[in-house]
């Protein structure tokens, strides 16, 4: 059972924490078979997915291979894998013939892809988020593929709605979100050309302390920042349940793909909650402007009637957030820009 501290100390403490499997994924690996191949493993939730995908399986018993892939422009991270007995292979998965020469694997989750900066290269965004998931999709068309999305390939709806679900029609907005989508639609030809299973995990938005709309929220009040309200509201989960969920849902795969919200329950409200950082950190928020209508929201009932109630709670991760925030501890300075709508980021 995951331990619920009331503080976390420092980046190892934050780690060991987000890689800590349940012991649902644990039976999950126990009868499922074979290899897990991590692909884009070095980004914000790969380290520590991977980590947990050694750690159930090691858990579950079965030997088997985790092997992450990616660049590794980083070698912290790849330190970081070999560390925890995750196999490390460097490639560039725009490079058809480096994906053709990874080992097969019968487990691919796949997390790579561009958002950050995404406006200032177009190109680069499309390239990364549709042709090389074409590839891959391709290269491992035989295999059960998780691969990671977004919650923005769904339009704006009212909070009063619940969110929305996964039979809501996409409507992406911007060409980030529309490149998102076409992710989607490369893993989903796979699925007519060759029956490959599928699952896609449609994410609003992971919570670590270095990062996260709730990183974002108590910085800004830490340093006397205005906040902006006009995206009102918002979903988030925290980033251990996140890969946790992630990873279960190679039980789920299925040909058409099988899209899947994963959030926590809650809508928040964004002036709420920037009330509550002030609380805890005793300052007096600033902010601007008034909520608009409608929002980025998921609902992810499906996904907490399969999987349970998230194991952190959201007021924990707000009380942890402040906690962290208020010691200096460490940020990737990668803002979630949740505040934008013309899906410009």
């Amino acid at each position: 059972m995951l331990p619920i501290p009331n503080r976390i100390e420092d980046e190892s403490h934050l780690d060991d924490l987000l890689s800590t499997p349940s012991q649902g994924l644990i039976e999950l690996f126990g009868r499922l078979a074979g290899d897990i191949l991590v692909l884009g493993v070095a980004g914000k939730m790969g380290v520590t997915l991977a980590r947990m995908a050694r750690r159930a399986a090691d858990a579950a018993g079965p030997p088997r291979r985790v092997i992450g892939v990616a660049r590794f422009t980083d070698p912290k991270a790849k330190a970081e894998l070999l560390k925890a007995g995750v196999e490390t292979i460097p490639c560039d998965l725009l490079n058809r013939a480096e994906v053709e020469a990874l080992p097969d694997a019968p487990n691919v989750i796949f997390m790579a892809g561009k958002k950050f900066g995404a406006e200032g290269s177009l190109e680069q965004t499309w390239a990364l988020n549709v042709l090389m998931p074409a590839q891959v999709a391709e290269r491992y068309a035989r295999a059960r593929i998780v691969a990671f999305s977004t919650g923005c390939v769904y339009p704006f709806v009212s909070p009063l709605t619940g969110g929305c679900g996964e039979d809501e029609p996409p409507a992406p907005i911007g060409e980030y979100a529309q490149s998102c989508l076409g992710r989607e639609r490369a893993f989903g030809h796979a699925c007519l050309l060759h029956g490959t299973p599928v699952c896609l995990i449609r994410l609003n938005y992971a919570i670590d302390m270095r990062y996260g709309v709730l990183h974002d929220l108590a910085a800004k009040v830490w340093r006397g920042d205005p906040i902006e309200l006009s995206m009102g509201w918002f979903n988030c989960i925290w980033q251990g349940d996140a890969n946790d969920w992630a990873l279960r849902a190679l039980d789920l795969c299925a040909s058409p793909a099988k899209p899947l919200n994963v959030t926590g329950p809650e809508i928040l409200s964004v002036r709420q909650v920037v009330r509550r950082f002030g609380e805890l950190l005793d300052r007096d928020p600033i902010v601007l402007g008034r909520e608009e209508e409608t929002a980025y929201l998921n609902n992810a009932s499906l996904a907490a009637g399969l999987f349970g109630y998230p194991r952190i709670p959201v007021e924990r991760l707000i009380e942890w957030t402040a906690d962290w925030v208020s010691r200096g501890g460490c940020s990737l300075n990668k803002p979630t820009h949740y505040e934008v709508r013309d899906g410009k980021y």
